[in-house]
């Protein structure tokens, strides 16, 4: 019987199948050895377990790994950064105004005022003794030149004398405290607008004091209470007298508060020709002598010394207030360029 033909219907054959296998196998070898090649595609970079995509380049320059900065040649040290210093201003010195005693004569530091204001001289503290305690306390209460030139108009005799029965003292000098307590909002030392001192004599021991604190009229009361013409004044249980008896013009006291520079008004030096025929204009004659002789070791230390010329004025004429003035203005002018030129050495 004639063998039929065999009809397998899976196609292709096994034979062929095993051809196709091995094709496939080869293949498969040949992407995988390419793909792992030095040169063939890489797999994306992948930080810190992220998903898979890859780190997007730096914007500008080559890709580069989040957070990681470029690493400096090896032997290379990277360059610091240049940090500028500004300079330090200069700084000006502490300039303190020493005012001194002299009775009516104490108007011309008004004129000294004025000018180093006007010339943007401004002092960081004041101290005065005697009529320069009453001048040195408005000026730090916030009177400025022009201010005190105008309460010198109203000023008189009257407005700062108390005569008394004739025992310690011929004034008391109560309404001179209340006069600097009205002009001065009744501010006490400590509460000025400028740091005050008023220097005045303990009468037990001799020794000068420096009021720093407390009542402003009472230290002033003090600071220019000439003895035999006004009483002594008590306070906290000791007895004060007039403060140019230890410093006519109180340059050290000056010092003491801090300052750099001392600005010394001298108003104390006996005026030529001056009246002394009645006991009291002989006294203040007599007390400016004795004081022109103590500030001989006193302006020493002092940077400038401005001396009014007062010639033919005497401690006790307050009509010739106008005159002071002008006497203070003219030297304070005449000195100006002398005084900048110290302020300038001072200036660190």
């Amino acid at each position: 019987m004639p063998t039929q033909p065999r009809t397998d219907l899976s196609f292709p054959s096994r034979a062929v199948r095993r051809v196709f296998a091995g094709a496939a196998l080869g293949l498969t070898l040949l992407i995988t050895a390419c793909a792992t090649a030095p040169g063939g595609p890489q797999a994306p970079v992948v930080l810190g377990g992220g998903t898979g995509s890859p780190v997007p380049p730096v914007e500008g320059g080559a890709s580069s790994p989040v957070g990681v900065q470029p690493t400096p040649p090896v032997g290379v040290e990277p360059t610091p950064p240049v940090v500028v210093v500004p300079p330090t201003p200069p700084k000006p010195p502490r300039i303190g105004l020493a005012l001194g005693g002299g009775a009516a004569r104490g108007f011309a530091h008004i004129g000294v005022i004025q000018v180093l204001e006007e010339n943007g001289i401004r002092p960081d503290l004041v101290v005065g003794t005697s009529a320069g305690s009453l001048v040195a306390a408005l000026y730090a209460s916030g009177h400025n030149g022009q201010a005190l030139a105008k309460l010198a108009d109203t000023m008189d005799e009257a407005t700062i004398t108390d005569w008394s029965f004739p025992l310690r003292g011929v004034i008391r000098g109560e309404a001179l405290a209340r006069y600097v307590r009205t002009q001065t909002g009744s501010r006490t030392i400590e509460q000025m607008k400028m740091p005050l001192g008023i220097v005045a004599t303990d009468l037990d021991d001799g020794s000068g004091i420096l009021f720093r604190r407390g009542d402003a009229g009472t230290a002033v009361r003090a600071s220019s209470s000439v003895p035999a013409v006004f009483q002594p004044v008590s306070i906290g249980g000791r007895e004060y007298v007039d403060g140019g008896l230890v410093a006519p013009v109180p340059v050290r006291y000056a010092r003491q508060m801090g300052a750099d520079l001392v600005i010394a008004v001298d108003i104390s030096s006996p005026p030529e020709g001056a009246a002394t025929g009645d006991a009291m204009k002989m006294l203040l004659q007599t007390f400016s002598i004795m004081g022109r002789s103590i500030n001989s070791f006193e302006l020493k230390e002092a940077d400038i010394v401005l001396r009014p010329k007062l010639t033919g004025i005497s401690s006790a004429d307050f009509s010739a207030r106008k005159r002071s003035i002008q006497a203070g203005r003219d030297i304070a002018l005449g000195m100006l360029a002398e005084l900048k030129n110290r302020i300038l050495a001072k200036t660190r």
